[in-house]
């Protein structure tokens, strides 16, 4: 069976992370440019492989000190390291396993994927629909900065939470 190509849909995709803040809130933010493609047998994504990237200039917490602070040196240092992309190993059932690199740290990760289904949209166009989340530790990726309040709380938590919901078009 031929491979079939995928292209993410970027106006029905979100590319979401969740941050525990002086572990009392959270904090959302999103990337607001990226990309990302898939190769799949026909519709059926088992052993898909999936390619993601997103410009870290592009964060977006709805907060511009918060953003320009996530894309200094403390953090993804976007001037330097202006991309994170992730590289698919394997997607069997519902775990997605690959490399993720920020800044110029590479590490394996595995994602839980759900596939919503496969679908023709009113244009004729086939879709699929996913749901990917997950957690990282931003140390792993040398996102190392913090402070403590007065309080002994620390401000940014080391956990990361990935929320992705992404809907990718057959491409013919």
């Amino acid at each position: 069976m031929k491979n079939t190509n995928w292209l993410i849909d970027n106006t029905h995709s979100e590319i979401a992370f969740k941050v525990k803040h002086m572990m009392i809130s959270t904090v959302t933010g999103h990337f607001e440019d990226f990309q990302a493609t898939a190769k799949s047998n026909g519709d059926d994504f088992n052993n898909a492989s999936l390619e993601f990237s997103a410009k870290t200039a592009s964060i977006n917490t709805k907060n511009d000190d918060r953003d320009a602070h996530l894309k200094s040196d403390d953090f993804f240092n976007s001037e330097k390291y202006p991309e994170m992309k992730f590289v698919s190993k394997s997607f069997i059932g519902s775990k997605l396993v690959g490399d993720l690199t920020i800044r110029d740290v590479t590490k394996e990760i595995t994602l839980d994927a759900e596939l919503n289904g496969v679908a023709v949209d009113p244009y004729g166009q086939t879709k699929a629909g996913f749901e990917i989340s997950g957690e990282v530790n931003r140390k792993d990726f040398n996102l190392t900065w913090n402070a403590v309040t007065e309080a002994g709380s620390i401000v940014v938590s080391d956990k990361v939470k990935l929320v992705i919901d992404v809907q990718f078009t057959k491409q013919s």
